[in-house]
C-alpha cells in the first residue's frame, strides 16, 4: 500500500484509527479458551467489529512469540485474514526490530515477504545499516522509533547532544538515508507538546502515534500539532478497545469503542479537510 493509497482510505472512512492486537490469554474472554486457536479467534472477532472504523491494524509480536509455534502460526493467520478479506486495511508487524546487515535483512524478508504486512516497526540505535536493509523493500514502509509514550523516553531520546535533542537529530540524520522516503515514524501521543518540532523535520511523513486511551494522550493535542495537509496521523489504540469487555460480548464492546475513536476523528477531518 503506498501512503497515497492510505491517506484516501483515511478520507474515505474518516478515520485514522489503528487497533492494536495485543492478545492475552490471560485477558480474553473465558469461552475463546475452549476454542483450538483463542489467539486467532480473539483477533478475527475484533477485525470483523472493527475494520470498517480503521484504516489499519498493528499486532504486537511479543504478543504472539510468547506462545512459541502457536503464537506464530495464529500471527500468520491474523495477517493472512486481514489481507484475505479487508485487503485496504494497512498492516504493522510491531516487532522493533533493530539489527545490522544480513539479520536485518532476513527481519525484512520474514515480515515483508513471508508475512506479507505492509509496514514493521525498527529501533534505529545502530545506526543507517541496520534501517537501510527494510527500507529497500518497493512499496513497504519502515517505521522507525523516534520519540516514544513511554516514562523510560526521557533516559535517551531527549538528551541534548552538541545543542540539540537526541531524538531531533536521528530524525534529521535519517532522512539521509536511501528509500528514506518510505519512513514513517513512531510519536507518542503522550509528547504531544514535541509534535510541532518533529514537523519542521519531518512535515510530509506519517507518523504512528501510540498512547491514546490507555496511556492517556490527547487525540485532540495530537491534531492540533501533528495533523499535516495528507492527515499523516496513525493513531492506535489497542487495550482500551479490544479489552473493553471480558464476555461473550467483547467484539461488540470493542466496536463500540472503536466508533467513539472513530467519530472523533471524522469530526477533526471534516473541519480540516472539508470532507
Amino acid at each position: 500500500m503506498t501512503t497515497q493509497q492510505l491517506h484516501e482510505q483515511i478520507l474515505q472512512k474518516k478515520s485514522f484509527l489503528c487497533v492494536g492486537l495485543d492478545p492475552d490469554l490471560t485477558k480474553m474472554p473465558a469461552h475463546l479458551l475452549e476454542t483450538e486457536d483463542p489467539i486467532f479467534e480473539f483477533n478475527k472477532a475484533i477485525i470483523d467489529a472493527t475494520h470498517d472504523l480503521t484504516v489499519g491494524y498493528k499486532p504486537n509480536t511479543a504478543f504472539f512469540e510468547a506462545y512459541g509455534i502457536k503464537g506464530w502460526m495464529s500471527l500468520q493467520k491474523t495477517i493472512n485474514y486481514i489481507n484475505e478479506n479487508y485487503p485496504d486495511i494497512f498492516t504493522i508487524a510491531d516487532a522493533k526490530r533493530g539489527d545490522i546487515g544480513n539479520t536485518s535483512s532476513m527481519y525484512a524478508k520474514a515480515f515483508f515477504e513471508d508475512l506479507n504486512f505492509d509496514s514493521v516497526t525498527v529501533a534505529p540505535y545502530m545506526g543507517k545499516d541496520s534501517v537501510e536493509p527494510f527500507l529497500a523493500f518497493e512499496n513497504k514502509h519502515t517505521i522507525m522509533l523516534a520519540l516514544t509514550s513511554n516514562e523510560g523516553a526521557f533516559d535517551f531520546q531527549t538528551l541534548n547532544t552538541n545543542g540539540k535533542e537526541l531524538y531531533k537529530q536521528v530524525l534529521e540524520i535519517s532522512k539521509t538515508w536511501k528509500n528514506s522516503e518510505n519512513l514513517m515514524y513512531v510519536v507518542g501521543a503522550t509528547k504531544a507538546e514535541y509534535f510541532t518540532e518533529i514537523r519542521k523535520i519531518v512535515p510530509d511523513s506519517f507518523l504512528l502515534v501510540p498512547g491514546i486511551g490507555a496511556q492517556g494522550g490527547s487525540l485532540f493535542e495530537v491534531c492540533k500539532y501533528g495533523m499535516n495537509d495528507k492527515v499523516g496521523l496513525l493513531v492506535n489504540s489497542a487495550r482500551a478497545i479490544i479489552y473493553a469487555s471480558k464476555g461473550t460480548d467483547f467484539a461488540e464492546k470493542a466496536r463500540e469503542e472503536a466508533l467513539k475513536v472513530q467519530k472523533e476523528m471524522a469530526e477533526i477531518i471534516s473541519l480540516k479537510f472539508q470532507v
